[in-house]
């Protein structure tokens, strides 16, 4: 019996591992240079038929201790099908039973995207005539940190901007941008037509290659937050910030969007930029028409639960979505996504995973084409 994390995204710290009993005790690594611990990822040899107890001995200490409530750990004995096992939290301890029916059973926090993956997204894309990929640099451990632009630039079109996985561990993001990569490139879909009639998109949909790879939940490779970056970004400490913001400078935003998942929150819904001191009725009125098309076109997105917006003037405006909001004078929406499930439309078997995701993804368009049917081709 033995525990392995040696692969793309693992994570995982061995405590003690008893054959006899099969009690297992973990702990989930921290990220590298930071205080943030809560990624998962690990496999479990040589078990098959036996019970074994698995005990996340510091999951009180982790980063979101509340997003254990209510959770359940994903497994899969082939990386390819995920679903969740009964998981026990007492306020301490993270805890399932399992009798593994194969040598190899995988666990994860949630569902991974995997690295190989990415590439193949990335390289499928650009087959298709809409699509370009545009290298904007590489990362601190020397990774490509890629751009996809689908559809033509022209002076009329409006630019839309979509970024995902500025946090790695959330990876339900990606998942989420190669729904909508493939609903935009899918040319039987008419409104994905009519959207490269008038829009250009830009999409990153790894904005964190390094922490995805080493399985980080929240930061790169020097242990910081990219998302807390947006302000002051440098090629020293967030390179991948620095190149992206550069290219949004450079051909403009009329509609940015940036995937994410939460830990706590078992909904599907968006942050806006309420507490923006360039917040104002137009920008309102567009934030409103986003979420009423989303609410009438997709039954997993809601706007009952989701963060407490800023008052007015107090946001903190190194996060992508408020720094982009203010600097193009644009519609900004950070998309979160859960960890756990959609507690209004729960799967007992795979709870939110990342086919829903990519669903989610594609559905996106609908909202996206209101917005941009209401601002209208520029002049």
């Amino acid at each position: 019996m033995r525990i392995s994390a040696s692969f793309d995204a693992g994570s995982i710290r061995v405590v003690s591992l008893d054959e006899e009993s099969g009690v297992i005790h973990l702990e989930i690594p921290n990220d590298h240079q930071s205080e943030f611990a809560q990624w998962f990822y690990f496999r479990l040899e040589g078990a098959a038929g036996e019970t074994c107890e698995l005990h996340f001995d510091n999951a009180a200490s982790c980063a979101y201790p509340e997003g254990w409530v209510d959770y359940r750990v994903v497994a899969s004995y082939d990386r390819e099908n995920w679903f969740r096992l009964p998981t026990e939290y007492d306020g301490k301890v993270m805890s399932l039973s399992v009798t593994p029916e194969h040598d190899l059973m995988y666990f994860a926090y949630f569902e991974p995207y995997p690295w190989e993956r990415h590439l193949n997204l990335i390289s499928t894309a650009q087959m298709h005539p809409d699509c370009r990929v545009h290298h904007l640099g590489e990362t601190l451990d020397g990774r490509d940190l890629d751009v996809l632009q689908i559809g033509e630039d022209a002076d009329h079109k409006r630019v839309v901007w979509l970024t995902a996985r500025q946090h790695p561990g959330e990876t339900m993001a990606e998942w989420f941008v190669e729904g909508a990569v493939q609903r935009l490139l899918d040319p039987a879909d008419t409104l994905a037509r009519e959207l490269l009639e008038w829009a250009v998109f830009y999409i990153v949909p790894n904005m964190n290659p390094d922490g995805s790879c080493r399985g980080h939940l929240r930061t790169n490779a020097a242990g910081v937050n990219l998302n807390r970056e947006w302000a002051n970004p440098t090629m020293e400490r967030s390179p991948e910030v620095y190149l992206v913001r550069e290219a949004m400078r450079e051909t403009g935003v009329d509609l940015y969007l940036d995937a994410h998942g939460d830990e706590s929150i078992p909904f599907n819904f968006v942050a806006g930029s309420e507490g923006n001191p360039g917040y104002h009725a137009g920008r309102a009125e567009l934030e409103t028409l986003f979420k009423q098309v989303w609410l009438a076109t997709n039954p997993d997105f809601q706007v009952k639960h989701g963060y407490t917006p800023d008052q007015f003037g107090e946001a903190n405006m190194t996060l992508s979505t408020n720094h982009v909001a203010d600097y193009f004078d644009c519609l900004a929406y950070t998309i979160e996504m859960p960890f756990k499930d959609n507690f209004d439309w729960p799967d007992e078997e795979t709870g939110w995973d990342g086919e829903r995701s990519r669903q989610f993804g594609a559905s996106v368009l609908f909202p996206v084409a209101a917005v941009l049917r209401r601002l209208g081709k520029k002049a």
